[in-house]
């Protein structure tokens, strides 16, 4: 379940917060993560607030330190927000402090540009030593933020391939980043199968054709597969030793 700082209804806790410059990617590449990630039952925080205060939020900061991971998304713009930077610093430090997990995504960006704030960055930071002059220390932490970050391993999304299938691999990362085991797919074909079988029972009973309850003992049969499969999933089980149950 996602949540947002915008939102006056009771907030769901979350497991992943998304650092990400709104006017680069909120409708495109942020937005479709999201939506794969919460698919995936993987509790995310994101930000829809759009008017933001000249400091970073309270309410910001403590859905950083919730979070067992963040991700950033890094985008031409993104060093452009002090916002975002402050946000990129909060992570870090979570991540020092609380052993929070970091994962970075170059989006239409190029890691090095991160690293060492060349083109889009570099103009970026112009502007900010120019209006930071008194506290040229938050532009140092800034940069110590983004190189930092940029070290991390992460995602590349200039490789040449699909965005659904680069947002499926990203968003299977964050699960086993987060020592998960995704179920969700098994559970929704149980259960469809389940109402199938409900219903093949009932048209059995009606007919008492052996056809018909044949059909309906195969659904069951099916299920039964499908639930011992996830029971196996849940294990964790390695190949090595699913080989021996055979």
């Amino acid at each position: 379940m996602a949540w947002s700082t915008s939102s006056s209804t009771p907030q769901q806790k979350h497991e992943v917060f998304l650092s990400f410059r709104g006017e680069d990617t909120r409708y495109t590449f942020t937005s479709h993560l999201h939506a794969t990630l919460t698919r995936l039952d993987v509790g995310t925080y994101i930000d829809y607030n759009l008017q933001r205060g000249d400091e970073i939020s309270s309410a910001l900061l403590r859905a950083i330190e919730e979070a067992q991971l963040s991700v950033v998304v890094f985008s031409k713009n993104y060093g452009n927000s002090k916002w975002c930077l402050d946000e990129l610093v909060k992570i870090l430090e979570c991540k020092k402090t609380k052993g929070q997990i970091v994962l970075p995504i170059f989006y239409d960006i190029e890691a090095s540009h991160v690293r060492n704030q060349t083109g889009s960055y570099a103009e970026a930071f112009v502007k900010h030593e120019e209006r930071f002059q008194g506290n040229l220390g938050r532009v140092q932490k800034w940069r110590e933020a983004l190189r930092d970050a940029a070290n991390l391993s992460g995602w590349d999304c200039s490789v040449n391939r699909m965005e659904s299938e680069l947002l499926e691999k990203i968003a299977k990362d964050v699960i086993e980043k987060l020592n998960r085991v995704y179920v969700g797919d098994l559970d929704y074909k149980i259960g469809k199968l389940e109402q199938l079988a409900k219903l093949q029972y009932q048209f059995f009973e009606s007919t008492l054709n052996v056809q018909d309850l044949n059909k309906h003992k195969a659904t069951v049969a099916r299920m039964t597969e499908l639930k011992m499969e996830k029971s196996l999933r849940l294990l964790r089980l390695s190949p090595e030793m699913l080989s021996h149950l055979g």
